[in-house]
């Protein structure tokens, strides 16, 4: 069995545990942005390739106390780097993260560890200098409380990055992120489904793949199939098994709209390539089946209305940022109101970092949650048709977070 660490954003952690446990893994624990669980060999593979609202998946490699730099070498030389590593890999400590530890400096700490590493590799391998001219394999280190856990990244680019986005826009929402949004919501497939600022059609799509369990890294590959350590054999099997759970025979009704038509032809294009991705996986057991597409158009979300009686809608407008500025914000949140009444009997939920959004919005959410991928903090609104419909002019946002349930 192995130890691996999967990160999220910050405020996902409880999500992701449920996913892994959904897959038949068992958590061992958990801190802000990262969730431990054991798996075997497959999970190496399976976890990149199933994980919808994991950033990355990483194999710890050691865990032990670290007070001074002798501890901290000692402890990395005594892993078998030469179990994971190949002789030409060339190793690179891309992030340190230290809390109440002894050990501070990120930057003596990244020498360290590599040297460590490089020093067991060429003893091994009775090499005095290691060629480095292979695949780059990273190693993260945290340092919390004088204790190290070092870690082996096994995903290479971030998870979020499936391989279907070729044109994100300006300010695309997160693959992971959406996904995160989708499981707060407790969203099923037989809801119909609508994103009212589809953008790139992250969000719709995103319910696509979950809607019809397409496992969303069938589209890329993963840092650990350069690794020795990686059964390309097994890796196929495990494909062809994720893809005879692919479903083609159930009703799905996706849908998003944009006012800008470029982003409603970007939102197109992607979710043509995402479902693509989907078909050539159920090539892989010999099925033609196609995936259905969502469907996307060029509208205000002022000019529509539902389609159904009952469902749910996600919203991921413009913060004010990367996009227009918090006065234009500000004025279209006043205006997203109205969304309450086109969408009489839907569960709505909208993500923003704007302060004020409950109050130019003017209803107070269900239930909030803060998330924080990267830098960005932000705040997903949750609307479940059982909150109370007030004017928002009085309560700040601290007021309204404790008025939420």
């Amino acid at each position: 069995m192995h130890t691996l660490v999967a990160l999220c954003a910050v405020g996902a952690e409880k999500i992701l545990g449920n996913e892994l446990k959904r897959l038949g893994y068992a958590l061992a624990g958990s801190a802000p942005g990262r969730v431990t669980f054991t798996g075997d060999d497959d999970a190496l593979f399976r976890a990149n390739l199933c994980l919808r609202t994991a950033d990355r998946v990483y194999l710890q490699m050691a865990a032990f106390g670290a007070e001074d730099f002798d501890q901290l070498f000692d402890g990395v030389y005594a892993v078998n780097w030469q179990d994971v590593l190949r002789k030409d890999s060339r190793v690179v400590v891309d992030k340190v993260r230290c809390h109440k530890s002894t050990l501070n400096s990120e930057h003596s700490i990244q020498g360290m560890v590599q040297k460590a590493i490089y020093t067991k590799l060429g003893d091994v391998w009775r090499m005095q200098t290691l060629p480095e001219s292979g695949e780059e394999s990273d190693v993260r280190v945290y340092l919390d409380e004088n204790r190290a856990l070092v870690l082996l990244d096994l995903s290479g680019l971030p998870l979020h990055k499936r391989g279907y986005r070729t044109d994100g826009g300006l300010a695309p929402l997160r693959e992971t992120t959406a996904a995160i949004l989708l499981q707060l919501m407790l969203w099923r497939r037989k809801t119909p489904f609508h994103d009212p600022f589809c953008g790139s059609g992250t969000l719709p799509i995103e319910a696509t793949l979950y809607a019809y369990n397409v496992a969303p890294g069938f589209g890329r590959r993963f840092a650990l199939e350069s690794l020795p350590i990686f059964d390309s054999r097994r890796a196929m099997e495990i494909r062809r098994a994720e893809a005879a759970n692919i479903r083609t025979d159930v009703e799905v009704r996706v849908t998003g709209t944009d006012i800008d038509p470029q982003a409603v032809e970007r939102a197109r294009l992607n979710a043509e390539h995402a479902c693509v991705m989907a078909g050539r996986a159920l090539n892989l057991i010999d099925k033609s089946d196609k995936v259905p597409r969502p469907d996307f158009a060029v509208a205000a979300f002022s000019d529509i209305t539902a389609p159904y009686e009952k469902g749910l809608l996600i919203a991921n407008p413009p913060y004010g940022e990367r996009l227009g500025d918090a006065a234009q914000a500000q004025q279209l949140y006043r205006g997203m109101g109205a969304l309450f009444g086109s969408f009489k009997g839907w569960q709505l939920g909208v993500i923003t970092a704007h302060k004020k959004f409950q109050e130019c919005i003017g209803r107070y959410a269900t239930a909030l949650k803060s998330l924080k991928a990267g830098n960005l903090d932000t705040i997903f609104y949750m609307y479940t048709g059982e909150e109370k419909q007030k004017t928002a002019r009085r309560g700040t946002e601290h007021g309204n977070r404790r008025r939420a349930r």
